[in-house]
């Protein structure tokens, strides 16, 4: 039996454990902190429940995936309903609008809302589909750095319609020529937000994430997201998988340009593969400190972080569901803040997660527990404690003006990550939430392989590393892993 090593426990970690010990590998996961998970986990707040990291579950057909490999219902372990409402969103000016994962009530409620033709928002909605199913098979499920991805039926076919990509304008452009209507604008840049980028920069081909979400719905885990975590450690202990907490790796051990194990501390683990779920920038800053570095690729602009508040609130918010959206007046100058001046504009965008609404126990009775993340930049030596006091000012006068209440007179409890807890607690470079932005169009070509070009049974899984960060894409990310050691 073949040994891997995966370095790191997040989601793609485990992800690719289980692929691999699918594959009849010996694998073993060293892991720093003493829990799996990376930003996927959770912590009490006295009597309220908070899932710290990621917040959005769509498409989990892929965490089912897993499960199905070993011919396990995933029923029993872990389980999800669809929204019937992907997100509430409001703006200052008294609009609010619901965005239904159905979507001719999708289109509808913007119209009515909005006074927007529902055959536009359709038609912008089905170029976002086609764009998907042009790139999807390249962009997102081979490894784009292998030459035999370029000499694929799926390639030729996204070249002869590469000019429905729009990939010649900005995300913003696209909307406002298409959408035009402001609120409606925003409420699409918005998903430019969901790889950390700015829609005034990332190209217009990343409409097909707005496609995503609106074919595949957004869902809530009856146990939190933190479940999805749980349950697929616990498939992978059910299986055989090896896990080795509070276990700092210090070198990846290389020999004649082959990767051989790794070293913890002073001791040494041979292994036939190595697999790093490290952000990609300290795995070779730190890991491979005498080998090749690809400086082009690790000096990519770094995605945008978070500055988030964990607050219990001792009241419920009827108006409010599980995801919300609390729009800037000046959304241009926000992104402008977060990647040109390293700052948090004083008028942010902030998004309310609250899972209490769904899972029963995360707050007590007629209580919520609110996670409010605003959009910030990575950590570059900023103030953060000075940060925090002004944007949590900022935060409050909206939330106050929006819902009409003085929301500090129900905040029983808090707790505070900046973009330097975010680095601290998983590794992720400067904070940074999904690795390198996608603020230009090269980043997909730009973002690092799944492999190495330099070191043999090297390779490389996460959110900072192809096809991108999120959920779905880490998975994929593992999917990607194990097809390539698969037929090398």
């Amino acid at each position: 039996m073949k040994k891997a090593i995966i370095i790191g426990s997040g989601i793609g970690g485990i992800a690719t454990a289980l692929r691999l010990k699918s594959m009849n590998y010996d694998v073993t996961v060293f892991e720093n902190n003493d829990f799996p998970g990376g930003k996927l986990t959770s912590f009490d707040l006295g009597s309220y429940r908070f899932d710290a990291g990621p917040s959005l579950l769509t498409m989990p057909h892929f965490i089912d995936e897993l499960f199905d490999l070993f011919n396990e219902n995933p029923r029993d372990h872990f389980n999800y309903k669809k929204k019937d409402i992907s997100c509430k969103y409001f703006w200052d000016d008294g609009i609010k609008l619901n965005a239904y994962s159905d979507k001719s009530k999708f289109t509808n409620e913007i119209n009515e809302v909005l006074g927007v033709n529902e055959e536009l928002v359709l038609n912008y909605l089905l170029k976002a589909k086609r764009k998907y199913e042009l790139t999807k098979s390249m962009f997102l499920e081979q490894s784009l750095h292998k030459l035999k991805t370029y000499f694929t039926k799926d390639l030729l076919n996204g070249l002869f319609n590469i000019f429905s990509f729009q990939i010649n304008k900005t995300l913003n452009q696209v909307n406002v020529s298409e959408l035009k209507e402001p609120h409606l604008v925003q409420l699409f840049n918005r998903f430019a937000t969901y790889n950390g980028s700015s829609p005034y920069k990332t190209p217009g081909m990343m409409t097909l994430v707005q496609h995503l979400e609106q074919e595949y719905g957004t869902y809530v885990s009856e146990k939190g997201m933190q479940n999805i975590t749980s349950s697929l450690y616990e498939l992978a202990l059910r299986h055989g998988v090896n896990f080795k907490f509070n276990s700092y790796v210090s070198e990846i051990v290389v020999s004649n340009k082959r990767a051989i194990g790794i070293m913890v501390e002073e001791k040494s683990y041979e292994s036939d593969i190595v697999i790093s779920n490290m952000d990609v920038v300290p795995t070779y800053r730190n890991l491979l400190k005498n080998h090749y570095k690809p400086e082009k690729t690790l000096n990519q602009e770094r995605s945008s972080s978070a500055l988030i508040f964990y607050w219990g609130i001792k009241k419920e918010f009827k108006n409010l569901d599980l995801h919300n959206i609390f729009f800037s007046k000046d959304y241009k100058s926000e992104f402008h803040s977060i990647f040109e001046n390293n700052s948090i504009s004083s008028d942010p965008t902030i998004y309310i997660n609250i899972t209490s609404k769904d899972v029963k126990g995360d707050a007590p009775k007629n209580c919520e527990n609110w996670f409010v993340m605003i959009n910030s930049p990575n950590d570059s030596g900023q103030d953060w404690d000075s940060m925090i006091d002004k944007v949590r000012i900022n935060v409050i006068k909206k939330i106050n003006k929006i819902l009409n209440v003085n929301i500090e007179d129900y905040i029983e409890c808090e707790k505070v990550y900046t973009p330097k807890t975010i680095e601290s607690n998983t590794q992720s470079y400067m904070g940074s939430l999904y690795g390198s932005s996608s603020n230009n169009l090269m980043s997909a070509f730009l973002r690092h392989p799944n492999f190495s070009n330099k070191i043999l049974n090297l390779y490389f899984c996460g959110g900072s590393v192809h096809p991108g960060g999120g959920i779905p894409l880490c998975l994929l990310s593992a999917k990607i892993v194990s097809q390539l050691i698969k037929n090398k």
